[in-house]
């Protein structure tokens, strides 16, 4: 309710600012027209006390010089961030929001709520705690307005994650308060599912690159760095167009692809286990979560399996 009475009060006050503009350039042009002549009297007026005083000639030159230098590096600036405007239009990029920027997070989150409300939205993370389970988290009320939700987040049990994590050496970061993230995001999820959301979850074993979501036209970007908490790192918005060409849909494709590996099994939110399926979608085995993730040689000869041909049936 107070969502859809702030998006009407926030569209009138859109158009008020609208209309507003023009009222206040209208005003401002026949103020101008009106002082003209006045202005010209009063210039003519200085001029003629001035022009035969070498000093204030001098001064008035050196004042009309320093004007204009201001006057074509604001044009200089003006063109080159037009520039630069353009080569982000055209890259899809229309929003950059430095994490540690005053007010910064009330304004992401509102901005994620309006765009994922109603959709289907689609998310890499690494254990997705401070995502969707902290209640100050970016998608913590997206997701109970959303339609559906298809996520990846890190298997905390893969050989790769643990030993990123004891690179890191952070005391608070730990392959068991790791593992504990993970499963409080799986419950949450497991609630959703409840009430008649279509949520998806996978779990991927190598160690995170991004931290990204899809919110319909928009997609939100932010990189996990080696040394540094990804809560600090600055947030890129992306905007898809029609012409397919910006960065909206490398990363899109990028977690299409993603999805639909084979190497990545999905969370079975029911039995608490890790489906693997084929690439002709058939399932192949099932693991029970808590396990380290099956080996590739263990991988290539089920698949090898999978795709030996059927020996005949004599009827």
């Amino acid at each position: 309710m107070f969502h859809a009475v702030w998006s009407t009060v926030r569209a009138l006050l859109h158009d008020a600012t609208g209309s507003l503009y023009h009222i206040v350039i209208v005003a401002l042009s026949g103020g101008i027209a009106l002082l003209l002549p006045v202005g010209a009297k009063q210039f003519l007026s200085f001029w003629s006390r001035v022009e035969h005083d070498k000093l204030s000639l001098i001064a008035l030159e050196m004042t009309a010089a320093v004007v204009l230098i201001l006057c074509l590096n604001y044009l200089h600036r003006s063109i080159k961030d037009r520039a630069l405007a353009k080569v982000a239009t055209g890259a899809g990029l229309v929003s950059f929001f430095p994490r540690r920027a005053r007010g910064a997070h009330s304004r992401i989150k509102a901005l994620k709520e309006e765009q994922g409300t109603g959709r289907t939205i689609m998310v890499i993370g690494s254990s997705g705690y401070s995502t969707f389970v902290d209640h100050v988290g970016d998608l913590s009320t997206v997701l109970e307005k959303c339609l559906g939700a298809n996520i990846l987040l890190v298997n905390p049990y893969s050989q790769e994650v643990s030993a990123r994590i004891q690179a890191i050496g952070h005391p608070e970061i730990t392959p068991a308060t790791f593992r504990e993230e993970v499963r409080q995001s799986i419950e949450l999820l497991k609630r959703l599912k409840a009430i008649g959301k279509a949520v998806k979850l996978k779990l991927y074993a190598d160690p995170p690159l991004v931290k990204m979501m899809i919110l319909g036209d928009d997609l939100w970007l932010q990189h996990y760095h080696a040394d540094l908490d990804v809560q600090t790192m600055p947030e890129y918005v992306l905007r898809h167009n029609r012409q397919d060409h910006g960065l909206y849909t490398l990363y899109a494709h990028y977690f299409m692809q993603r999805w639909e590996s084979t190497e990545i099994p999905e969370y079975d939110l029911d039995t608490d286990e890790l489906v693997y399926r084929g690439r002709n979608g058939n399932e192949i085995r099932r693991e029970p979560f808590g396990s380290e993730p099956a080996s590739d040689e263990a991988r290539l000869m089920v698949e090898s399996l999978e795709l030996a041909p059927e020996p005949a049936q004599i009827s």
